[in-house]
């Protein structure tokens, strides 16, 4: 076990601490629940991560939803209307 550790820390460097903390500073910033609180810097580093990960899954529940809805919307127009033409010029943007 510890040869393999070995060669990871040769294959990958070490992120320090400090590089740690400036990461999850980052991710506080970015997260609308903390970013909104008036106490965000207090949050926990496990909670911003568990936080990040509640945010991600979300957002890909999201793009499901509008994907779904985006389908069923082009299924009821037709598709050389004005209308399909500019959902598609969007799309490709």
């Amino acid at each position: 076990m510890s040869n393999r550790r070995s060669r990871q820390s040769t294959a990958m460097p070490r992120i320090t601490d400090d590089q740690i903390i400036e990461l999850v500073s980052k991710l506080r910033q970015l997260l609308p629940e903390i970013r909104n609180s008036r106490r965000s810097d207090k949050v926990s580093a496990p909670k911003v991560l568990q936080e990040t990960c509640n945010y991600i899954r979300n957002l890909h529940r999201e793009v499901d939803d509008l994907s779904e809805r985006l389908s069923q919307l082009l299924d009821t127009i037709d598709s050389e209307s004005p209308q399909a033409s500019i959902i598609r010029s969007l799309i490709m943007q």
